[in-house]
This record gives C-alpha cells, structure tokens and sequence, in this order.
C-alpha cells in the first residue's frame, strides 16, 4: 500500500478524517442519488466516499495534481468526473444541468473560502444549496445579525443573494494536521430573488465596501463622496448610525441613493426624490 501524500501548507490542506464528524456532515447534506453536485478540495476523498455511495454521479474539483491517483481509484470515470483546476477560477456554471441547479460541498482551506464564497455568489443563480466546513470565525461572519461584532461585507453581501445558516462546530481534531482553531459546517441557499435588484448590483457593491472601510465612522464620513447626508436622511436612515448597525434592505436604500446621485452628477436624469424602500425588498426580509 502507497503511503498517503502529507497535506501540503501551500494548499492549506486540513484533511478531515473523523467519521462521526463525515456522518453529521453527510446527514446535513442528505444527496439524494440524483443530485447534480461538486465537491471542491476532495483531498484523500474522506468525504468524497460517502457521497459517491449515495449518488449516482459525483463531481470533484482538485487542485493538487498528486492526490488525483488516488481519486481515481475511489470510482470509474462514469460515476466520478475529476477536475484538475482551481476552484478560484473555475466555471461552476457551466457544469449545471439542463434541469435542476448544482449542489456543492466541501472542506474548503481557510485561505481561499472567502474569494471563493464571491466566485460562486457570482454563479448563484445555477446553484441549488452549498455545504462548506470553515474556519469558524468565517461562519460567524457569513450569519452575523447587524450590531454583531462579527456583522460586516462579507456577511452583507452574502445576504443580498442568499441565507446562510451554521449548522454545527467541529473540533480541530477531526483534521490531520489539527489546525489551531475551530472549524463549522454552513449551509448557504441562493435565494430565487435576490435582495438587490440587478440595476443596483455595482451601487450597492460600491457602498458596502466603502461602509466597512471606514466601519467605526457614521454614515455621513464614512460614505463621504459617494451618498450626501440629505440623501441618507431622504432614505429613512440616521446618518449617525455606524456601517455595522445597517440591515441589507438600508444598504440597498443607500446603493439607490448613491446611483441616483451618481446620475445626477451626469445629468442623466433630473433630481427626483428617493424610494427609501424599494418596491424589490420585503418589509420581511428586515426580520
């Protein structure tokens, strides 16, 4: 028997090897043997096991060329199809089905989650539900409620295409190399309508990383040149509250104000008052 390949530092490998902790994970994730789903950073395939013996057809994608071998030896080519690609790069969408929407899973290294979360909110809308263990710290962001020390752009602009939900803690030791901290499993569901309108996508990108730039600001320094005072007023918002006290549906009020504003300073359009709710975002979405 070859020896095992020894995780990699330059991959942030972590590989997860406890099988109570696989079988909460496979419980959460209940793959029905049709789903159309990507496992990204396989690894050794301790997860990639159990979920070929509930699928009739996995996708995996892996970076590390040396752990491909003993990929290929977990099942025939029909019922796993391997990619040799970065995960930072590669096209999800084009791998959804006709039908349906993909599902992804994964253990995924703690220097790439955060870009990736962005790649793949990017193909939202071909995707059904993804499964991701993280570092904890991360989870906390991704869920955090508004006035959290945790709450910031990452958090926001995963609620503006989807929920999110931590589903439970796993210790450092179900890994080999253990890291030094807690990791948990989420669970993050594209939403089929999206909290930001599509005409205010590029506004509200632009506010939201200007509001948690200057995060200990008020409102009117910290989106200095990009919403006038008046205008946040006109939106319903305190302009004395602080980026972390803002629910999504004022981020996306403020990302209308400083659209408008912008199109004013063109002379695309003439001064007209500002929808302080748009008619897109539910009064229930701010629960």
């Amino acid at each position: 028997m070859k020896p095992l390949l020894a995780p990699r530092k330059r991959f942030g490998q972590n590989f997860l090897h406890d099988p109570a902790v696989l079988a909460r994970i496979i419980a959460a994730i209940a793959p029905d043997r049709h789903d159309a789903m990507i496992e990204i950073g396989p690894g050794r395939g301790a997860l990639t096991r159990p979920l070929l013996e509930r699928l009739d057809h996995l996708e995996v994608v892996e970076l590390d060329r040396d752990l491909i071998p003993g990929l290929r030896a977990l099942a025939t080519p029909d019922r796993l199809t391997i990619h040799c690609a970065d995960a930072l790069s590669f096209d999800f969408a084009a791998r959804a089905p006709r039908q349906g929407r993909l599902r992804i899973v994964g253990n995924l290294p703690y220097n790439i989650s955060t870009p990736l979360l962005f790649h793949l909110l990017e193909q939202a809308g071909t995707i059904r539900d993804m499964h991701f263990l993280l570092q904890k710290e991360v989870v906390e962001r991704l869920v955090a409620a508004p006035g959290s020390k945790r709450y910031g752009r990452l958090g926001v602009m995963l609620a503006a295409r989807s929920d999110a939900k931590q589903l439970f803690t796993v210790g450092p030791g179900a890994f080999r190399p253990a890291p030094r901290v807690d990791s948990a499993l989420v669970r993050i569901q594209p939403l089929s309508s999206p909290r930001v309108p599509e005409s205010l996508e590029g506004s509200f990108r632009q506010v939201v990383n200007q509001a948690f730039a200057n995060r200990r600001k008020t409102l009117r320094r910290a989106l200095a040149g990009l919403v006038e005072p008046a205008d946040i007023a006109a939106s319903g918002i305190d302009d004395g509250l602080r980026p972390e006290q803002l629910h999504i549906t004022d981020f996306v009020a403020l990302a209308q104000a400083a659209r408008q504003r912008a199109e004013r300073q063109s002379g695309t359009i003439s001064q007209a008052p500002i929808d302080a709710r748009p008619p897109d975002i539910k009064q229930a979405d701010r629960t």
